[in-house]
């Protein structure tokens, strides 16, 4: 069975009906603010030199770029623990390999863009998903709609959730990383680049969860378990990562999954040979502390915090519509892991 092509992403459905009401977002930078949540803090002691940096229109690899021009090292010697979108104020940590030599000062770096805000040393290089998530504080302008529907589906949110879908940002400009997902693993292009092989099957196995999700969904199944489901550790159900291996699921929610599997079967059974292994992923996103705030009649302000991995688009999509402005639809980029499984 070979998949059609995947010339565009579906509209997964939403877990909650839809408010009607829609909004700006990213008007200016100072309304996306993401704060990274280290996993620890430097010990101040090791090869590597770790950074505290604030970034404002910048994109990470750039800064990581700059970083590494300063230290006078390679590129590959700078790590971090996650991408973080350009049109916003974010701040996150890098490291970079030092062992030898006197420790630059980089918080003396002066960048239109970026400033270093504290340095120390530790053990370990950063790599991507070394983070327990995000913190956001998010401000939508020109919201037009029923407040009352809103603030209805923000508490909604707030009890139950949200659909843990892989955002947009995932799945490249239109989607178009999945079709070319599908013809290398259909062996119709061949991709010799290994960053960008693991985009493309980053992509696939993200579409992939994103469709057992939305069948789910789709069959009233939102909030609910099914029989054979495997649960994660805060006793939600999960849904497979595919790869090598028989899904861990068993009854129902076996058969689901395989259904979704068969209807895909070039994405699934290329990942198998591509040599990914099963994994598993939490179905619902808890939004941490969640609040809000009207600060005119036509401005909202939310606050929350996510695990790594989860995407605070999924959150917005289950409040109201949010569009942003043209230069912001391209080269944008997520604010989790980098795309490699």
């Amino acid at each position: 069975m070979t998949d059609a092509p995947y010339t565009s992403l579906p509209q997964w459905p939403h877990a909650y009906p839809a408010s009607g009401a829609s909004a700006t977002l990213k008007c200016l930078n100072e309304d996306f603010i993401v704060t990274e949540l280290p996993l620890q803090l430097p010990s101040g002691e090791g090869e590597h030199i770790w950074l505290d940096v604030e970034k404002n229109g910048a994109n990470t690899a750039f800064v990581a770029q700059q970083l590494a021009e300063a230290a006078g090292v390679q590129e590959k010697d700078v790590g971090y623990a996650g991408l973080k979108d350009r049109y916003a104020i974010t701040r996150q940590w890098f490291s970079i390999y030092f062992p030898k030599g006197e420790t630059p000062d980089l918080t003396l770096l002066q960048h239109p863009e970026f400033k270093v805000l504290s340095q120390s040393r530790h053990v370990k290089k950063l790599r991507p998903g070394d983070l327990l998530g995000n913190h956001f504080r998010i401000v939508l302008r020109e919201v037009a709609g029923d407040r009352k529907a809103i603030e209805a589906n923000l508490q909604a949110v707030a009890t139950q959730g949200v659909p843990n879908y892989f955002g947009a940002q995932r799945f490249g400009h239109e989607g178009g990383n999945v079709e070319q997902g599908r013809a290398m693993l259909a062996r119709e292009i061949r991709v010799r680049n290994p960053k960008k092989k693991g985009i493309y099957l980053s992509a696939v196995r993200s579409f992939v969860f994103n469709e057992v999700l939305a069948r789910r969904i789709q069959q009233g199944l939102w909030g609910q378990s099914l029989p054979g489901d495997v649960m994660d550790e805060a006793g939600r159900p999960t849904g497979p990562l595919w790869g090598r291996g028989r899904v861990t699921s068993s009854d129902q929610a076996q058969a689901l999954e395989n259904g979704v599997a068969e209807q895909h079967a070039t994405l699934c059974d290329g990942m198998e040979h591509a040599g990914l292994d099963q994994d598993r992923r939490s179905l619902v996103a808890i939004p941490a502390e969640l609040s809000w705030e009207w600060l005119q009649a036509d401005q909202l302000v939310l606050s929350f915090s996510l695990r790594a991995g989860n995407y605070a688009t999924s959150v917005l999509n289950e409040i109201l519509r949010s569009t942003e402005p043209e230069r912001h639809t391209e080269n944008t980029e997520n604010t989790e892991s980098a795309p490699a499984e």
